[in-house]
């Protein structure tokens, strides 16, 4: 079989694996959204303390700073000197839209119009945005892995495959972490070719930074959840969930992971809560991470296209 019917055979498999994936997690949605009390979820957005709320939204400063950070390590990985100011600026714009509006559009597309206006090359760019996301997957696949590896959490029954397959999954997860950080130790500032994409390795200090910040942003988030949630799942068990339901949210490519998030964390925690206070969580979460950082970064972005290319 030609190389090009093999690419057009995987394709293809790849397109109908998505669509019955699409169609369980729509199966999903209809089936929990038939049996919500939705005026319990009102009553359970209005119960929450004003302490809780404050923290979580101190919790989500703390993330996008997080995030930000991401781009002050790329300075030091690409030796740019832009003002760490603008740098973090720039990072957490990118955020509130990939958040919102997909990785695509938001981390990539707003990171790549935001620097160049900064005065920045393309090559620079390109490795400041590959350095920021394989950083976040990174994390994710640390956390991910630890919690997946030790059974902290189990995929619903409903789903097609078990709690074996979980954690073998995050056994590989850690795998793939430790190699990445080998290969910085061994092929630090050689070069790469990876289909067609050329990436010079960091130093294991800078990878380690870029593991260790990624994974420290993944927990706030859970952290976040798990005050919302009033601490009624262990914090493994909310932390695996929110991993799981973003991984779902990224293969559907909904904007936010709308519904999504909804339906994997109803059919993972509905034993220990009602699925109104679940569903109010993740309500006052959107607001909190998602709605409120978004507003911030819309005029953020708009001041800085009105100030037009300035030097740092």
């Amino acid at each position: 079989m030609s190389a090009v019917r093999k690419r057009t055979w995987r394709q293809r498999w790849l397109r109908i694996a998505f669509g019955a994936f699409a169609l369980v997690v729509a199966v999903l949605l209809v089936r929990y959204a038939r049996g919500i009390d939705w005026p319990a979820v009102a009553a359970a957005l209005a119960g929450l303390d004003t302490t809780t709320v404050s923290r979580v939204a101190a919790l989500a400063v703390l993330s996008f700073l997080t995030y930000g950070s991401y781009d002050l390590v790329a300075r030091r990985y690409t030796g740019h000197h832009l003002s760490t100011r603008r740098v973090l600026g720039i990072g957490m714009t990118a955020y509130a839209f990939a958040l919102c509006v997909g990785a695509a559009i938001g981390s990539a597309g707003f990171r790549l119009r935001m620097y160049a206006r900064s005065g920045l090359g393309i090559g620079t760019i390109s490795r400041i945005i590959g350095f920021s996301v394989a950083g976040n997957w990174l994390g994710y696949g640390t956390l991910a892995g630890v919690l997946f590896a030790s059974g902290a959490v189990s995929p619903p029954a409903q789903w097609s495959f078990g709690s074996g397959w979980l954690r073998a999954t995050g056994v590989v997860m850690l795998a793939l972490v430790v190699a990445y950080l080998a290969a910085c130790v061994a092929w630090h500032g050689r070069v790469v070719h990876v289909r067609g994409h050329h990436l010079r390795m960091p130093s294991v200090g800078l990878g380690a930074l870029q593991v260790a910040l990624a994974t420290f942003n993944w927990s706030l988030m859970a952290t976040m959840l798990f005050f919302l949630l009033g601490t009624a799942h262990p914090w493994p068990l909310v932390a695996g969930t929110l991993l799981l339901a973003a991984v779902a949210s990224a293969m559907v490519h909904l904007p936010a992971g709308i519904g999504v998030m909804e339906a994997v964390f109803i059919a993972v925690l509905a034993a220990g809560v009602p699925d109104a206070r679940i569903l109010a969580a993740l309500l006052a979460w959107r607001a909190l991470y998602y709605v409120a950082p978004l507003v911030l970064a819309t005029a953020f972005y708009l001041g800085f296209e009105a100030r037009g290319r300035r030097s740092a």
